[in-house]
């Protein structure tokens, strides 16, 4: 801002006036057309590239040309906004010579820079400006206060942007940004917008400013670099977000990749351009390869066609031949290869310029026949201006007055007040489109999205593909067509993966890598009992508890329902267990009570041996009550039945060792201990360990007693049916009071196993004791250890071997004796044996 003022007061330190003429000494815009009028509508336009020589300081610098391109920019800004504001043809700042001209507003553009310095001349006068480029970045809310933009809002762009790449999954993407404020306006938006939606950027890349410089070698290194890092990095996307001159930059790359001595190879990319960046190039570039841009999609100003724009166009050459001086005449000569004047015409390459040569004979890389977002935006800001030059002077309006030649003028200190209107404008143009300014000045209409289809001549045709509604009713903003879309060359015509890795595949998910964005993962099995159906999946998810994952962890099973039943092997061979050892006890019971006379059968208390028989008998049959499937009832009893029958001839055991003991010791003179042995005893001790067992199993149904229920967990494949023993407390110290007596009935039959008698069964009970105990030990782990119906399978083969055990350690050596060996179940055999 302190070069500007100081350029101001130099200029104004030269100016002379002689009479009513005044002249100053100022540079000259080159380019420039006007047109008088009552009313004026101004236009700042940056409309060439230009470079320079070094400054070698010979010269006055200033004659050299500017070596900073952006105050290059600003310098001739400033200069074409106050000669707005002068008398045609005479540059004198702050004064009009001619009070008939009236400027009423100024459309400025496509860079956002112009905007921004021409503001800090015509906002002090509160001159409307209308831009059609992106706007500038600025904090002074006096330029803001007179902006009229007719660019839509940029948040709705990048938003657009966004989903964009959200819809065709690109989540690994480079991001080119103009080395400006325009650039780290867009960075900080998109960075924390776009990682929340997960996307990651690959590289971040600055193009070097406009080339307005005598830098210019210093400019393509800068280029180079950029260039390396786009084509060799791994993601096949990449956002070009600048304005138009860079487009010209933009254009070398295949030049670079040609002709410059690098070894990176040129590949294709899906680019992304903004609506600020239209195609441009300069004239050396007429012939230059584009067929890289191919498939790129862009984003335009929402345009519609104009009635009468072909007709407009088809004129153009007698608008040339009118207009000696003009800007399009440079244009034309550069455009159709040819020249106006002799002087320049060079015979060997070029041909003399007549004017009629057609502007649609050009090829799109020259000249683009359809109208632009930009040039659509241009066209309505002069019917918006005049809309609300319309409103501002109708009869019913305070702000206006009359000439002396009767028509309606605007004087010059009441354009502030044309502010008011221009906001409130809403018209429809010649394509039937509405357009209106919102609250902050900017025009409510969406994006259009372009995709660029290269031929091989060079040339190239835009298609409509999609649109970013500006309504913020939609869920989406986004509208596409995805199967119009032409992609680059390489890509075979199918949509390309922009991924910083291969998607995880069904049944694995992603593992972050340290060091590197989420968007680079390594994927790992889903663990058991989890699935990923879908692929990139963050994280896999269990299956519902009646399902479980197949073995490739990509969807859920239906579980089947299992239990030990009657109808399979395991169940059947059970069954046939449990009812080959019931007749074996029923069939030794049948011995037992045939011979109940015999000596062996009534050496040892024949109540307990029947007593124990039929326990034994019971015990085999309660091994029913595990087999099928579960109930309340089949629950409920189990305990109970398995317990309270166990103790039963754990005590029988217990009192027949017990009585051959004190047998033996009763022998002796004067024993008291006689009167012990017998019935009452026998009866005593059954009685009193099977009411123990049968208190707990009491207590153990009244607190927590066993349900049916379904083990989800156990199998993965199966809903097991089991009965749920309720309190695991009780359980084992049912287990344990079994273990009680078989510990004390193992001690006191070993102790006995050596006493003088020939029936002394104290030697088999410590053998059939040793058997039972150690069932029931290998028992718990290994029915800790299994699973489903193969527990219940253990408890059932732990009751029939350990009363299979007692069976026959106890019983079948006596029933030898009295089927195949009753010489020896004889009373002398007896008294043989003690003498």
């Amino acid at each position: 801002m302190l070069l500007f003022r100081l350029w101001v007061i130099k200029l104004l330190s030269q100016v002379i006036c002689h009479d009513v003429k005044c002249t100053i000494d100022k540079p000259s815009i080159k380019y420039k057309s006007y047109h008088s009028a009552d009313l004026i509508i101004g236009g700042i336009i940056s409309l060439i590239y230009m470079m320079s020589n070094l400054i070698t300081f010979k010269r006055i610098p200033s004659e050299e040309l500017l070596d900073d391109p952006i105050y290059f920019m600003a310098t001739w800004t400033y200069l074409a906004s106050m000669e707005l504001l002068s008398s045609h043809d005479r540059f004198v700042p702050n004064y009009k010579c001619n009070i008939n001209q009236n400027l009423v507003c100024v459309i400025a553009g496509p860079n956002s820079h112009i905007s921004q310095v021409m503001a800090d001349i015509l906002s002090i006068y509160k001159i409307p400006q209308l831009t059609y480029g992106s706007a500038p970045v600025t904090d002074n809310m006096i330029h803001t206060d007179f902006y009229h933009q007719m660019f839509p809002n940029e948040h709705l762009q990048i938003m657009g942007i966004l989903q964009l790449l959200l819809h065709f999954k690109w989540t690994w993407i480079g991001l080119i940004c103009q080395e400006n404020e325009i650039g780290e306006r867009f960075l900080r938006e998109v960075l924390t917008m776009f990682s929340e939606k997960g996307i990651c950027f690959d590289y971040f890349a600055e193009l070097p400013p406009e080339a307005f410089s005598n830098e210019l070698g210093e400019k393509v290194d800068n280029f180079l670099k950029v260039y390396k890092i786009i084509m060799t990095s791994t993601s096949s996307v990449a956002i070009i977000y600048s304005e138009n001159q860079v487009m010209a930059i933009f254009r070398i790359i295949p030049s670079v990749s040609e002709y410059l001595d690098t070894t990176v190879e040129m590949k294709d990319k899906v680019w992304i351009f903004p609506a600020q960046m239209e195609f441009t190039s300069v004239s050396f570039q007429r012939n230059s390869n584009i067929e890289f841009i191919c498939g790129a999609l862009s984003f335009a100003v929402s345009s519609k066609e104009l009635l009468g724009f072909d007709t407009f166009l088809q004129t153009r050459n007698i608008f040339i031949l009118e207009n000696e001086n003009s800007f399009s005449k440079v244009f034309w000569e550069q455009a159709f290869e040819c020249s106006f004047s002799n002087f320049t015409l060079d015979p060997k390459s070029q041909k003399r310029c007549t004017g009629e040569e057609k502007l649609e004979t050009l090829p799109s890389s020259a000249f683009e026949l359809s109208m632009t977002g930009q040039s659509y935006s241009i066209y309505n800001a002069v019917y918006a201006m005049a809309h609300a030059l319309q409103a501002m002077l109708t009869p019913h309006s305070k702000h206006r007055a009359m000439a002396g030649s009767g028509k309606q003028k605007l004087l010059n200190h009441q354009v502030w007040q044309f502010h008011h209107h221009l906001r409130k404008i809403s018209f429809n143009n010649s394509a039937g489109e509405n357009m209106s300014f919102d609250q902050n000045g900017k025009v409510t209409s969406g994006f259009d999205i372009m995709n660029w289809v290269i031929f091989p001549n060079q040339t190239f045709l835009k298609i409509k593909v999609g649109k970013v509604h500006p309504s913020a009713q939609l869920e989406s903003p986004l509208s596409l067509s995805e199967d119009d879309i032409v992609w680059p060359n390489t890509f075979n015509q199918s949509q390309s993966l922009s991924l910083c890795n291969e998607p995880c595949s069904l049944g694995h998910n992603k593992i972050k890598i340290e060091g590197k964005p989420f968007c680079c993962y390594n994927c790992l099995r889903c663990p058991e009992g989890k699935i990923a159906n879908q692929t990139g999946l963050d994280d896999c998810f269990p299956c519902p508890e009646e399902t479980y994952p197949n073995k490739d962890h990509t969807l859920c099973i239906k579980k089947h329902t299992n239990f030990l039943s009657y109808k399979e092997p395991l169940g059947i061979t059970l069954t046939i267990l449990a009812f080959l050892f019931s007749f074996i006890s029923a069939v030794v019971l049948g011995i037992f009570i045939k011979h109940q006379n015999t000596p062996i059968v009534k050496a040892n208390n024949r109540g307990l041996t029947y007593t124990l028989l039929i326990a034994l008998l019971l015990s085999f049959l309660c091994t029913l009550l595990f087999i099928g499937q579960p109930d309340q009832v089949k629950c409920l009893m189990q305990p109970p039945a398995f317990s309270i029958i166990f103790t039963v001839a754990l005590s029988c055991i217990l009192t027949k060792t017990t009585i051959v003991i004190l047998a033996f010791m009763a022998t002796k003179p004067g024993s008291k201990i006689r009167k012990w042995v017998g019935k009452k005893l026998a009866n005593t001790v059954v009685l009193s360990c099977s009411l123990v067992q049968a208190t707990i199993c009491s207590v153990w149904l009244a607190i927590s007693p066993p349900f049916p229920e379904s083990d989800m967990h156990s199998i993965v494949e199966e809903i097991v049916l089991e009965c749920n023993e309720g309190s695991p407390i009780m359980f084992y110290t049912v287990l344990g009071f079994m273990g009680f007596l078989a510990a004390i009935s193992f001690t006191v039959a070993f102790l006995a196993r050596k006493l003088p008698d020939s029936f002394n069964e104290a030697k088999f009970i410590t053998f059939s004791m040793f058997v039972f105990c150690s069932v029931w030990v290998l028992f718990i782990p290994t029915y800790l250890s299994t699973k489903g119906k193969y527990m219940v399978a253990v408890e059932i083969f732990s009751i029939l071997a350990s009363a299979a055990g007692l069976l026959s350690c106890i019983f079948f050596p006596k029933c030898y004796i009295i089927v195949l060996r009753p010489d020896l179940n004889r009373k002398k055999q007896l008294i043989k044996k003690q003498n």
